[in-house]
């Protein structure tokens, strides 16, 4: 947090307790300034508001009942929305933007099936939105189902576009032997991957670490998908590289000025760091890493599940899996190798 306050920026509490900041010269209006005071998303909204290009958040137009603009409203107002991280909101919120935008104002129980892998397809050349797109759809009219304002879920059977994909692909030890040579400790890039490496922490987890989450040799952290509380014990290596530094008050992890990162910035931070290095992969690479390599010292299913916050075994058992082929096929070609000398 920076040491003073942004001109004509003062806090106000809400209700709940919540502090929002706003921007007020004189006895000119209250104008809300968006993002964590002294994030990088922060300051350029406060410029933004003090050079007069950015007001208040324009306020959604409120649909007529009936409308898809107001099954979306009422969804958004609902615990089933309130509930999942404020990531997955904001994802499904760019989604929802253009839906509303093209279709906002159309009655929402005269969407059918049809209608829906219309707009899947619409968004095919990226299978990645397509897919996205459908998943929201799925929520929204589940939710609308389960609330008696559907009779039949519209969404449950459109089928998302199949994408023959292993996602980002998982760093190797020698590319982080690389980076390590390329960015020395005392350097931000080097502090960075050691906590992505030794945590398997997400980027929006990594932002926020700091030494306010270690206690004892221990960071104790609520993952910001999933809510699961995690705990990390912190390796040598790590200690190491806080150590060294730099690293800011309330989180390890900061911009060159001090400041806190927001976690898509600090994507294309460290993606840049990597392409410096010769590494051309990204910070979830190394989260994949990490799964890989516990998993290949015999780390149970429960283990990966409690250190990387997966809250069912299926991705966990995608590590122990490929771990238990690994060792079966050396096995295997042991017996084969023992055979073949026999004769």
């Amino acid at each position: 947090m920076p040491k003073a306050r942004y001109p004509h920026c003062y806090p106000f509490p809400s209700r709940s307790g919540t502090v929002r900041w706003y921007v007020r010269k004189g006895n000119g209006p209250k104008i809300r300034v968006y993002g964590a005071y002294g994030s990088e998303e922060f300051e350029a909204n406060y410029y933004a508001v003090m050079s007069g290009a950015l007001g208040q958040k324009p306020k959604q137009k409120t649909g007529e009942q009936g409308t898809l603009r107001w099954l979306v409203d009422m969804w958004k107002q609902s615990s089933d929305w309130g509930q999942t991280a404020p990531s997955t909101r904001k994802q499904r919120d760019l989604v929802l933007a253009r839906v509303i935008k093209d279709a906002g104002d159309i009655d929402y129980k005269l969407i059918t099936e049809a209608k829906i892998r219309e707009g899947r397809d619409r968004r095919k050349d990226t299978p990645g939105a397509a897919n996205f797109f459908v998943k929201v759809m799925r929520a929204l009219f589940r939710w609308a189902k389960e609330n008696d304002l559907v009779a039949v879920d519209p969404a449950r059977d459109v089928k998302q576009i199949r994408v023959k994909t292993d996602g980002f692909p998982p760093w190797t030890l020698e590319e982080v032997a690389l980076y390590r040579e390329r960015w020395p400790l005392g350097t931000r890039e080097r502090l960075a991957l050691e906590i992505l490496l030794n945590t398997g922490l997400r980027r929006g987890d990594v932002v926020r670490l700091g030494r306010q989450h270690v206690k004892d040799g221990v960071a104790t952290i609520k993952a910001e998908k999933t809510g699961v509380t995690l705990y990390i014990p912190i390796a040598p290596a790590l200690q190491e590289a806080i150590a060294a530094g730099p690293t800011g008050d309330l989180s390890f992890i900061v911009t060159e000025y001090g400041k806190p990162m927001v976690k898509e910035g600090f994507g294309n931070w460290f993606r840049e760091a990597c392409d410096a290095a010769g590494v051309r992969k990204s910070s979830h690479g190394l989260r994949k890493l990490a799964a890989t390599v516990l998993a290949n010292s015999s780390g149970s299913e429960h283990e990966l599940q409690a250190l990387f916050g997966w809250r069912t075994n299926s991705q966990s058992a995608v590590y122990t899996r490929e771990a238990n082929k690994r060792q079966l096929a050396l096995q295997a070609a042991m017996k084969l190798q023992a055979g073949l000398e026999q004769k």
